[in-house]
């Protein structure tokens, strides 16, 4: 097993959590985008990691 889908996921959950601060300071809707859209490829590529493949 590898640490890196355990550190991608976790990556999103803190990103996540920047989207919601970021909403509740009235912040621009491209940085509540851009962050959004980096906590998306940041829990896709963790759940994709952990999908077997051929090793």
């Amino acid at each position: 097993m590898s640490i890196v889908p355990v550190l991608l996921l976790g990556l999103a959950g803190m990103l996540v959590g920047g989207v919601v601060t970021l909403v509740r300071q009235d912040a621009t809707k491209f940085s509540v985008g851009l962050v959004a859209v980096l906590a998306l490829i940041s829990l896709a590529g963790g759940v994709l990691w952990l999908i077997p493949g051929d090793s």
